[in-house]
């Protein structure tokens, strides 16, 4: 590795990049337990795919309030600060996840301890982005793929650990999911002591309102729009008829008061069409993320279905060694490669809706993997290239704009979906069958009362589904189900589509104005 590649800006670089590592680890290895034990939800508590989705979206939701509000004051308060914050929440998020104990109260327990958890989470990646964004400025690209690897390392422990915990042994799902605290306590240990360096704008004494004046309105509306979902999403249990509306009040309250604090600055135009884009990546990667091991165990059998999720998960971690090496060896800019990422993710969604064979699983979730693999620390990279002045502050609000989508959007559109396509085949194949499986409650997208479906009863399914002799009902539902998911990965291929025309014409766009590289801090204030 040559010199340049290693030049930090402290000496306790490595040790604070991997500390980060351990830290987002521990958030993998509790996304992926809790995606392994989905169905023990559904089947204890009765949950449609949709409930489960909205209990998965908060373990993103929760993420948003943690990035951004750790992000925007952690050039001020400190690194040390929010780590401490994250321990607490991460301890706090197991109780009140382990409240769960009947079908009357384990929605609210779920839901929001995987906010908790989530919000731990978030407040680790205000540290963990721009610290080694910071680190690392010859070559943030690079540094931050490694730190991200430790998602998919954490997925692919978690993913093991319920493989042999859940499907060997039954374990109860809370001792499961409480071993998430044990990577915990290790990045608190290797955070502890050490001395954390100022982001380049802080350290040139850059206001928050100017750190806040590249975002601006424009990008203030994508997050506050996404924040708006969100509260409608907690009012509609109270005031279902009213939520959407005092959702939408409330982001544009909140959308008033940044528009007050940057002093009515527009924001980069550059910068909105990156939010929006990560918006694209949090529901394609993440959102996917959260529901695969559902699908795929769906399609053919849990065992399997979790193999082929560790499989993805070890291209990722692979892969995210390897940025410096392509962006040098294929010179591609991280515009460029994001491109090319795009085109793979959407060829491998597209196969894998066909995919009848576990072999052609492999294939297909093998090429969707190599796609997905540098969206998100790489997007974070472009951000801090372009955007030095934000210091933390655009980093974080981009990363929780991804959460909250993935949250909002991806979660829950792949849950409606797959309810939406499963009820509309059990319906096309046999309308008295449909009757007598789809859910008491309709699917809503987005709070639209124009998109209700009626899923499929989870308890009714579930019953279908363990039937060790089905009978010919049983069998119809059954295929009708896994027809809905592969309508579904057919839908959500195209999100990386539409994600490669947007780094097509940011291709473009960079071309015209002299090619894409990394600012300074004065170069990005004057552009």
């Amino acid at each position: 590795m040559s010199n340049s590649l290693d030049t930090t800006t402290a000496p306790n670089a490595k040790r604070l990049l991997w500390a980060g590592f351990m830290a987002i680890l521990a958030a993998g290895v509790g996304f992926a337990i809790r995606g392994g034990i989905f169905d023990n939800w559904g089947k204890e508590y009765g949950f449609t795919a949709t409930q489960l989705g909205a209990i998965g979206g908060a373990g993103f939701s929760g993420f948003c309030f943690g990035i951004i509000l750790g992000g925007l004051i952690v050039d001020k308060i400190g690194y040390g600060k929010l780590v401490a914050l994250a321990l607490l929440a991460h301890v706090l998020s197991a109780f009140v996840t382990f409240g769960a104990s009947s079908p009357d109260n384990a929605y609210n327990f779920l839901f929001w301890g995987m906010f908790l958890f989530a919000f731990a989470n978030g407040t680790l990646e205000a540290v963990a982005n721009p610290l080694v964004a910071t680190l690392f400025p010859q070559n943030r690209t690079h540094y931050l793929n490694i730190l991200h690897a430790s998602w998919p390392a954490g997925m692919i422990i978690g993913a093991v650990i319920g493989w042999v915990l859940d499907d060997k042994f039954a374990l109860n799902w809370k001792l499961q999911l409480a071993l998430y605290l044990v990577p915990t306590v290790l990045y608190g240990l290797m955070f502890m002591g050490q001395k954390f360096p100022q982001s380049e704008a802080a350290e040139k004494g850059t206001s928050f309102v100017s750190m806040f004046k590249a975002v601006g309105i424009l990008g203030a509306i994508v997050a506050c729009y996404l924040l708006s979902l969100f509260f409608g999403d907690i009012i509609k249990a109270k005031l279902p008829d009213n939520a959407a509306t005092i959702g939408y009040a409330i982001g544009g309250v909140l959308l008033l008061t940044i528009s007050v604090i940057t002093r009515f600055s527009i924001g980069s135009i550059i910068l909105f069409v990156l939010f929006v884009t990560h918006a694209l990546v949090g529901a394609v990667e993440l959102g996917t993320d959260g529901w695969i091991q559902n699908i795929t165990g769906n399609l053919f059998t849990s065992e399997q279905g979790k193999f082929l999720f560790i499989w993805t998960s070890l291209i990722m971690f692979g892969l995210r060694f390897c940025a410096h090496f392509i962006e040098t060896k294929l010179k591609l800019s991280p515009i460029g490669l994001l491109l090319v990422c795009s085109v793979i993710a959407w060829i491998g969604l597209n196969l894998a809706s066909g995919m009848q064979t576990f072999g052609m699983a492999l294939v297909a979730l093998g090429i969707y993997a190599i796609g997905k693999t540098f969206f998100w620390p790489t997007m974070l990279a472009v951000v801090g290239d372009r955007y030095p002045q934000t210091g933390a502050v655009a980093m974080s609000i981009m990363g929780g704009i991804g959460m909250l989508s993935a949250g909002l959007i991806g979660g829950p559109g792949l849950g409606y979906g797959k309810d939406r396509f499963a009820g509309e085949a059990l319906k096309e194949k046999d309308a008295a069958l449909y009757a007598e499986y789809k859910a008491e409650k309709p699917s809503t997208f987005l709070n639209l009362k124009a998109t209700e479906a009626y899923g499929l009863d989870g308890t009714k399914l579930a019953a279908a589904k363990e039937a060790k002799e089905k009978t010919e009902a049983q069998k119809v539902v059954v295929e009708a189900d896994q027809q809905g998911d592969r309508r579904t990965l057919k839908a959500d291929s195209f999100i990386p589509l539409t994600m490669a025309a947007i780094y097509l014409l940011l291709m473009i766009y960079f071309k015209t104005i002299g090619g894409y590289r990394p600012l300074t801090v004065e170069e990005a204030s004057k552009a």
